[in-house]
């Protein structure tokens, strides 16, 4: 049995990890700010029964130091999450993803503690435009890692990514985690200093760790308030209000959609079995799917005639595909996902038809990126 701390776990991924852990007999700790973004303004929590709930901040010295007692296991899932307005609200998301995780550390360094594995929620973001293959460089394929994109190429609607050796068209592969970083947002730079945070004081202070890269997690529970991330979410609020749904640059940009419920039982495996070395890994469908089909096939679970459309709009610091190998996943905790996107999907939708009806914000979102430059 583990004595876990989750930081974040009131939130989406947290509160499923949470459910998992107590049943798997595992004493459960919970950190929470309960931030308005996600959790709505007069926000409350009620933990499940048998797990305690801190209301509290990852920027708070003190918060840390009560949440930590007697605790074995940190699951470090708390952070500001969001491209887009990552690059404009910077000092925000330095402070809770970056010094929230340094003062963990500093923490565990100058003061006595029972904290033996910690396991980091990261993102695929780190790796930027991820790995593609030039078949011009090399008739096989030659695994290249093309630079994020510029404003200027966006803006000339130069959507894919070319070999940075030679300029040729490339497509895109399996992103390993022993490939490339080079993350394209304010985001994406303060998930691999977390990384980085965790590998370097983990290994010094001889303490196991786990570093999880996530696609893009989603199904029930995931917030419905939040207009900067998570696709789904704001796209089946537009279908319930009867919106557009509007689809940034061709369409044809690809993500990999992993349900929640795979990637708590993957975190899980990890706290169960310390990486004591430490270790990296993606966490993922493994499987790349377009922005249009996921649209469309929202609409289509959810019985809506709506059509997704092409703007031909884009936002800094996005990606243009991201698919994870997840090889590693596999090898090192036997684990694979196993939740279809459709049958997510018919979740996802089957919760969210029963939710209050939020207010849709995305239009009020895009128009702060436009102010700044960041969308076009």
């Amino acid at each position: 049995m583990n004595h876990l701390l989750i930081t974040g776990g009131a939130g989406f991924i947290g509160t499923h990890l949470t459910r998992h852990a107590l049943e798997a007999g595992h004493q459960v700790r919970i950190l929470d700010n309960l931030s308005p973004q996600i959790h709505g303004n007069n926000a409350s929590f009620e933990p499940p029964a048998g797990a305690e709930f801190i209301r509290g901040d990852v920027t708070d010295r003190r918060d840390w130091e009560r949440a930590l007692e007697n605790i074995d296991t940190v699951v470090h899932l708390a952070a500001e999450t969001g491209t887009g307005q990552s690059m404009y609200e910077i000092e925000r998301y330095y402070r809770v993803n970056v010094q929230g995780t340094a003062i963990l550390f500093d923490l565990l360094a100058n003061t006595e503690h029972n904290v033996r594995n910690i396991v980091l929620s990261s993102s695929r973001s780190v790796y930027g435009e991820g790995a593609y293959l030039c078949r011009a460089c090399e008739p096989t394929g030659r695994r290249c890692f093309p630079a994020p994109r510029s404003p200027e190429q966006l803006a000339a609607h130069q959507w894919s990514p070319l070999c940075p050796d030679c300029g040729a068209p490339a497509e895109p592969t399996a992103t390993r985690e022993d490939d490339q970083l080079s993350p394209a947002s304010i985001y994406a730079a303060t998930k691999l200093a977390q990384e980085q945070l965790v590998r370097t004081a983990c290994q010094s202070m001889g303490i196991a760790h786990a570093i999880m890269r996530f696609q893009n997690v989603f199904g029930e529970g995931q917030s419905l308030k939040n207009p900067y991330t998570g696709i789904l979410s704001i796209f089946s609020t537009r279908v319930r209000l009867g919106l557009p749904l509007p689809i940034f640059e061709d369409g044809e940009e690809t993500r990999d959609f992993v349900h929640v419920e795979d990637v708590a039982k993957a975190v899980l495996r990890c706290v169960e079995e310390p990486a004591v070395e430490g270790v990296i890994l993606n966490v993922g469908s493994g499987t790349p799917s377009s922005v249009m089909e996921v649209a469309e096939l929202l609409c289509s679970v959810m019985g809506s005639d709506i059509v997704p459309h092409v703007t031909g709009e884009f936002r800094v610091g996005d990606i243009r595909h991201n698919f994870a190998d997840i090889e590693e996943l596999e090898r090192t905790t036997g684990f694979s996902p196993g939740i279809a996107l459709e049958v997510g999907m018919a979740r996802f939708c089957d919760w969210v038809t029963n939710q209050p009806l939020p207010q849709d914000l995305l239009d009020s979102a895009n128009s702060e990126l436009k102010a700044r430059n960041l969308m076009g």
